[in-house]
């Protein structure tokens, strides 16, 4: 396949530059697809929720209406197709699948196709994480450039009231479905990790992108005193896809966030803020406001595993933070994958297979 004409981002130094995806929208409107207002990330805040008029949502609808029939016939679903392997399609999660067996950097898309599913995957993360996520995506994909490895699928129609695509590789699932889903934050249930030296990684994890998250979580293990540790502290992790809610009944191990002191639970809540960190304002608040209506942190509990401690350093590198319709599972061994399932209900299943 012959380069793209435009470089990618993600294969060359600059990661961050916002006027070729601004650009790119622009295109899209001049093609008679309705543009929302533009928001620079930096300066101004989004309403919680995106919306099928969000960046990432108006791209994608551009993208579907470019594809042909026989494109079409291949990635694109009813809203609730079942696959027969994996059951409801668009709600399936794992560490390492692919949605559909085009991968986006082949001849499958045209050029242009290719630099506009980029355009989607760029609105759906915070810009200042692109380079660390372009690390992750080519460490990941045996050194190949950005799409080599990644596909895509559409499910509805975009522009309608029913619609959402899925972007999926080795530790990757990213969802834009402009608030489409009901009750869930992200779209459903995603996925990110990095195996940034070799499968087994060393302890402190050199070169891990997503590493800080849990030197932060291990920061408010060392404020805890000894009763606190204690109940923190769990010998067994779960099965890492163990990610379905509880509910309101609980029942998880761990320390409950009301039995931590203000200080601790003030050092977690900017724990909460690094988790969400990486994804576009738009995602970052309704998962947010998911936790807030589940009654916030205090309905959570912070739990750390002793099982998988690289090096037995008694830094943990498998942790959870879980409430009745919220679980952020940090599972950092032999390297990190990490899953991430919010709504604002607990009744959501989960479709998910590690």
């Amino acid at each position: 396949m012959s380069e793209p004409t435009r470089p990618c981002p993600d294969c060359n130094a600059d990661l961050t530059d916002r006027r070729r995806f601004l650009q790119t929208v622009a295109a899209t409107a001049a093609a008679g697809i309705i543009l929302p207002p533009v928001i620079d990330r930096g300066l101004s805040r989004a309403v919680a929720a995106p919306k099928p008029t969000s960046a990432a949502e108006t791209v994608v609808k551009g993208l579907f209406d470019s594809l042909t029939p026989d494109q079409k016939a291949k990635i694109c679903y009813a809203w609730d197709h079942k696959d027969p392997k994996r059951g409801l399609l668009r709600t399936f999660v794992s560490n390492n699948w692919n949605v559909t067996p085009q991968m986006i950097r082949s001849d499958f898309y045209t050029q242009k196709q290719q630099h506009l599913i980029h355009d989607i995957y760029k609105a759906l993360l915070n810009p200042s994480w692109l380079d660390r996520f372009g690390k992750q995506t080519y460490d990941d994909s045996g050194k190949q450039p950005w799409g080599a490895k990644q596909s895509i699928a559409i499910f509805g129609e975009p522009g309608t009231d029913k619609f959402e695509m899925v972007l999926t590789g080795r530790h990757m699932t990213l969802r834009a479905d402009g608030n489409t889903g009901e009750h869930v934050a992200f779209g459903g249930p995603i996925f990110y990790g990095h195996a940034a030296d070799g499968f087994n990684e060393k302890k402190d994890h050199p070169g891990n992108v997503f590493w800080p998250q849990a030197q932060a979580a291990n920061t408010v293990y060392k404020m805890l005193d000894g009763k606190q540790r204690a109940k923190a502290l769990v010998k067994d992790r779960p099965d890492e896809a163990d990610v379905g809610f509880r509910g309101g009944k609980g029942g998880f191990a761990g320390l409950a966030v009301t039995d931590m002191t203000g200080d601790q639970k003030a050092e977690l809540q900017k724990v909460l803020g690094m988790l969400v960190e990486p994804f576009r304002v738009e995602d970052r608040d309704e998962a947010l406001e998911c936790v807030k209506k589940q009654g916030g942190l205090d309905r959570c509990v912070l739990t750390f595993y002793e099982d998988g401690d690289i090096g037995e350093d008694g830094v943990w590198d498998n942790w959870r933070l879980e409430g009745p319709s919220f679980v952020w599972y940090f599972r950092g061994e032999p390297h990190v994958h990490v899953w991430v399932n919010i709504a604002d209900d607990p009744s959501v299943p989960l479709n998910a297979k590690g």
